[in-house]
C-alpha cells in the first residue's frame, strides 16, 4: 500500500529581531525553522531602523533552507505563507527593486511630538474611523517628507519607479519579481490609515498628511490575491497563500477564534490581542492604548479585535542581562526567580520607551524600585517578571473595559511564556486562570500558515487546523483575593507616582497606537 504524501505550506515569519522559515505540516505542526538574527539600529533616542536588503536576503536564505528540509522529507508544498512585523515601512526602486531608505521599525519615535499637536483636531475623528488615535508615529507622514525633501526620491516618484508599503508589502513583491504591490489588511490596519468601514484607505487623513496616494499599495485580504512567487528567487513556483501581521496570525496559532477568547503574546514588547466579533466594539468607551483592529480578514469578511500592548518587555528582559549585566541571560533571570518563593517589595515598571496602558506617557521611564541591602538577585528577578504579569494585567482590563465583558480565555504565548514564574504571576494578578499554549514559539508562523492552509484545501477551517495539537497547561491562580487586590493597589500607586512626574499623559488621555510588534512569537 502506498503510502499518502504529506503535504505542507512553506511558512515565513519576518520579526523585528529575527527571521524563521519552517514547514507547517498538514496535522498543525511546525518541522524544525531555520532562523537568523536580525539588526536593529537605533541612531538616536527616537529612531529606530533596519536594513531592508538584509531582510529580503535572510528571508530568501531561511526559505531555502525550509525547503530542503521538506524535499528530504517528502512534503509536498501547497503554498507559501508570510506573517511579518507590523508598521515597519520603507521606500523601494521598483526598476532596480533596490530599497531608497532604511526600513523605519514600527517602534521608531521621530514625530511623536508633531503628532501630539494634532491630537485635539484629529484623535476623534480617527478612533472612529480607523480604531486609533493620532498616535506617537505615522509612516505615511514619514512617507511623504522622505519624498518631498530627498531629490533622489523625488525623481524617482515623478518617473513612476518609487514604491511605498510595509514588510509584507516588499517582501511579496520580492517573492513575486515585483508581480504584486500589495498589503495584507492586519498590516495595513497597523499603518494607521486603514478604514474599517470600508477597508481602504482612509482618504481625509491620507491627504492630511500628504502622502502621495500613488504610492499606496492596494490593501488585500489576509488570504487574498497576493500572487505567486517567481522561480527565480525559490527555484519554483508557488502561490502565496495568505499574509498577516505576526501578532494577528499569533491570536488564530493559540486559539484565540471566538469572541471574548484573547492572547497574551511576550515578544520585543507584550501585546494583548482579543477577538470582540464581526463588528467593532460599540460600547464607547475609550483606554488610552486600547486598539479597534481587524483581526482577520478572510474571502471579503472582516473579524474585528481589540489590542493593546507595552512595547519593551522582552527589550527590558534583553537590557538588563546584555546592556546593564545584572543577568547573564534571560533564561538565568527566569531560573533566579523561581528561586524566590516568598513576597517581595522590589519592582519593575518596563517603560523604555514610554507607557500607553492604562496611563498614556510617552515620555515615561522605566523604574525598578523596591531595593534594599536585603535584596537577592533572585527577589530583583523575581520583581522584573511581576513586572511583566502587572502590564499584562493593565493590558487585559484596558481592553474588557472597551469590550464591554470580560475575556473569557487568555493564550499565552511568546518567548516569556516559557516561564512558569511569570505564567503562574499572570495568573495571581489577573485572578483567573491562563492558558501556555503549546508550540507557542511558531504562533506567528504557524497561524498565517492555518490561514492560508483553508484556501489550500488542507483544514476546513482554523479551528480544525489547532484542533489535533496538544491541551494547553493551565495556571491557576494560589494568591487569596487580598493579596491580589492589595499588589494591584501598590502598581497602580507606581504608575500614579511616576507618571505625574514623566510629562504629559493622564489615564484619561487616549494612548498612541502600538503600531507593533514587535517582535513575532515565534
Amino acid at each position: 500500500m502506498t503510502r499518502q504524501r504529506r503535504r505542507g505550506v512553506l511558512s515565513i515569519d519576518e520579526g523585528t529581531t529575527g527571521t524563521r522559515a519552517a514547514v507547517v505540516l498538514d496535522d498543525g505542526t511546525a518541522a524544525p525553522a531555520a532562523y537568523l538574527p536580525l539588526s536593529v539600529r537605533s541612531p538616536d533616542h527616537l529612531r529606530v531602523e533596519q536594513d531592508a536588503t538584509e531582510i529580503w536576503a535572510d528571508t530568501v536564505r531561511v526559505c531555502r533552507e525550509a525547503m530542503e528540509w521538506a524535499t528530504a522529507h517528502g512534503v509536498e508544498l501547497a503554498g507559501v505563507s508570510l506573517s511579518t512585523q507590523r508598521a515597519t515601512v520603507l521606500l523601494w526602486d521598483t526598476v532596480t527593486g533596490s530599497p531608497l531608505s532604511q526600513a523605519v521599525v514600527w517602534q521608531d519615535r521621530r514625530y511623536a511630538a508633531r503628532l501630539r499637536e494634532w491630537e485635539p483636531e484629529w484623535d476623534a475623528h480617527l478612533v472612529e474611523h480607523t480604531g486609533r488615535p493620532v498616535g506617537s508615529r505615522a509612516p505615511l507622514l514619514w512617507a511623504a517628507e522622505e519624498v518631498a525633501g530627498d531629490p533622489a526620491l523625488r525623481r524617482a516618484h515623478d518617473e513612476g519607479r518609487l514604491a511605498f508599503g510595509s514588510v509584507d508589502t516588499w517582501l511579496v513583491w520580492k517573492l513575486t519579481g515585483g508581480a504584486r504591490h500589495v498589503m495584507s489588511a492586519t498590516n495595513a490596519v497597523a499603518v494607521g490609515a486603514y478604514d474599517l468601514r470600508t477597508g481602504g484607505w482612509h482618504e481625509p487623513w491620507v491627504k492630511f498628511l500628504g502622502c502621495p496616494p500613488d504610492l499606496l499599495p492596494e490593501i488585500v485580504d489576509d488570504d487574498g490575491d497576493f500572487g505567486a512567487t517567481d522561480p527565480s528567487v525559490l527555484g519554483v513556483r508557488l502561490p502565496i497563500l495568505s499574509v498577516m501581521g505576526d501578532q494577528h496570525a499569533a491570536m488564530i496559532a493559540l486559539g484565540a477564534h471566538r469572541p471574548g477568547q484573547a492572547t497574551s503574546v511576550h515578544g520585543t514588547g507584550t501585546f494583548l490581542d482579543a477577538v470582540a466579533g464581526d463588528r467593532p466594539p460599540a460600547s464607547g468607551r475609550q483606554v488610552p492604548g486600547v486598539l479597534t483592529l481587524v483581526g482577520w480578514r478572510s474571502r471579503g469578511t472582516s473579524v474585528f479585535s481589540l489590542e493593546s500592548y507595552a512595547s519593551t518587555t522582552g527589550s527590558a528582559m534583553r537590557w538588563l542581562c546584555e546592556e546593564i549585566g545584572l543577568f547573564g541571560s534571560p533564561a538565568q533571570l527566569a531560573e533566579l526567580a523561581r528561586e524566590h518563593t516568598g513576597p517581595t517589595r522590589v519592582m519593575f515598571l518596563p517603560a523604555l520607551a514610554g507607557l500607553r496602558t492604562p496611563v498614556w506617557s510617552p515620555e515615561a521611564t522605566g523604574v525598578l524600585t523596591g531595593l534594599s541591602l536585603s535584596t537577592t538577585r533572585a527577589e530583583l528577578a523575581r520583581g522584573v517578571l511581576n513586572g511583566f504579569a502587572h502590564s499584562v494585567c493593565d493590558l487585559l482590563e484596558g481592553v474588557e473595559d472597551v469590550m464591554g465583558r470580560p475575556v473569557t480565555d487568555l493564550f499565552c504565548g511568546g518567548g516569556l511564556a516559557g516561564s512558569d514564574v511569570l505564567m503562574s504571576s499572570q495568573a495571581d494578578l489577573i485572578g483567573r486562570p491562563v492558558r501556555r499554549a503549546r508550540d507557542h514559539e511558531t504562533a506567528s508562523l504557524r497561524g498565517t500558515a492555518y490561514l492560508g492552509g483553508v484556501r489550500a484545501g488542507l483544514w476546513p477551517d482554523v479551528s480544525a487546523a489547532v484542533a489535533g495539537l496538544r491541551p494547553a497547561p493551565v495556571f491557576e491562580p494560589t494568591l487569596p483575593e487580598s493579596e491580589r487586590v492589595a499588589a494591584r493597589a501598590a502598581w497602580r500607586d507606581l504608575l500614579a507616582r511616576h507618571t505625574a512626574t514623566a510629562g504629559p499623559g493622564t489615564p484619561g488621555s487616549r494612548g498612541p497606537e502600538p503600531d507593533v510588534q514587535e517582535e513575532s512569537p515565534s
